[in-house]
């Protein structure tokens, strides 16, 4: 679809030539890196997402109400290069939140605040190389090295390190693409295995108009996942080793540094054909492994309850933070998720989906309404 929209401009000639550049890199760089005889499978996805968006802001405010043709399209590379060799790639929207809204003009794309031209001199506006990591998948251990996804849709303690004071509604996956760039290594130990990721926090690295690289704190993630009979538990430590030059917990003061010390466990338990997935962390500035004199001071925690039962998705969440620099302050977030996916056709070589969505958020500050949001939508995905 992005292609369809990027070459009807009297430019399409030049664009469609990158395009072409772009896969032709591409194609070389994977004959180049991966022997003649390594398996290479692509796969994808593509979803048109209407949205009706009822929205306030204060407890004053007028009820908005306006309508959204979101849309996206991601394609994956994964090679398996033999004796437990991997690569993957994803291809995808570069900018923050994957989907983009058509404007009215149809000529600009807005996403998170941020105007696109739909009409591009370079490709990479639009699409580009999302995540690319490899490693090696052994016996009883694996590594993994690149920019790499973090299932931040089903594991919040990424939202609530990086977004302490606003980490309901998935934020990680929305602003940082749910990935980061880091090294990791598994292995089996016990009844189940241990994953320690050394990463970078934040969403400066991705940020093109900014020249610092590591701009964002280091930080070291641990995680044991292990049955209990027939619950899972993932014991979690998200744990910085290196103080942020900028914070997103204190917009107004954007030199105030933090470093963060988040931990809890997600809890699966089946109920039948039912899964429910209980999830609490707590993150703090104030114990973690920098020592830092000039940090904001706050402590914050996120609860999720979410249960699963064949097509129907539904959770609530609650976030809570006091921020005690440089002012004393006190968020309370409400979320509700629900979703319902009919299945339109399915086949070996892919399938049809529609799912009407719910949701619902509430932010409060000081026992005052920041915002209030209610989106209902319908998403159209085709996988392939």
């Amino acid at each position: 679809m992005l292609f369809f929209i990027a070459t009807q401009k009297p430019n399409g000639e030049t664009i469609m030539k990158k395009l072409l550049s772009l896969v032709f890199g591409l194609a070389m760089f994977v004959a180049f890196s991966t022997p003649a005889t390594a398996a290479i499978q692509f796969s994808g996805d593509a979803q048109v997402r209407p949205r009706v968006e009822m929205s306030k802001s204060g407890e004053a405010g007028e009820w908005s109400e306006n309508l959204y043709w979101l849309y996206r399209l991601r394609l994956r590379l994964a090679a398996d290069l033999g004796s437990g060799y991997f690569a993957k790639a994803l291809l995808a929207s570069e900018s923050a939140g994957w989907f983009a809204t058509i404007s009215q003009d149809r000529e600009t794309v807005t996403l998170n605040g941020k105007t696109y031209n739909l009409f591009p001199n370079s490709l990479s506006d639009h699409f580009g190389v999302n995540q690319v990591y490899f490693g090696r998948m052994m016996q009883d251990s694996h590594y993994t090295l690149g920019i790499m996804p973090v299932n931040s849709f089903n594991n919040p303690v990424f939202d609530l390190a990086v977004y302490p004071t606003s980490a309901v509604g998935i934020p990680y996956l929305l602003i940082n693409n749910d990935r980061i760039f880091g090294l990791n290594y598994g292995k089996k130990i016990g009844p189940g295995e241990l994953n320690a990721t050394l990463c970078i926090l934040g969403d400066a690295i991705y940020d093109n108009n900014d020249e610092s690289f590591f701009r964002d704190e280091y930080a070291v993630h641990l995680m044991y996942k292990t049955n209990i009979g027939d619950i899972t538990i993932d014991p979690q430590l998200l744990a910085a080793v290196t103080r942020t030059q900028t914070s997103n917990l204190l917009p107004d003061d954007p030199e105030v540094g933090i470093a963060p010390f988040t931990f809890g466990t997600n809890v699966i338990i089946p109920a039948g054909d039912t899964k429910i997935t209980l999830s609490g962390f707590y993150s703090n500035d104030g114990i973690g492994l920098v020592d830092d004199d000039n940090g904001a001071e706050y402590s914050a925690y996120i609860l999720r309850a979410k249960a699963e039962h064949g097509p129907v998705r539904a959770w609530v969440s609650y976030n809570a933070a006091d921020v005690d620099s440089p002012t004393s302050d006190e968020y309370n977030n409400f979320y509700v998720w629900a979703q319902y996916t009919v299945k339109v056709y399915e086949s070996s070589m892919g399938k049809f989906t529609l799912t009407p969505t719910v949701r619902y958020r509430d932010r409060n500050k000081n026992d005052s309404d920041l915002d209030t949001r209610l989106r209902t939508e319908l998403w159209a995905n085709i996988s392939f």
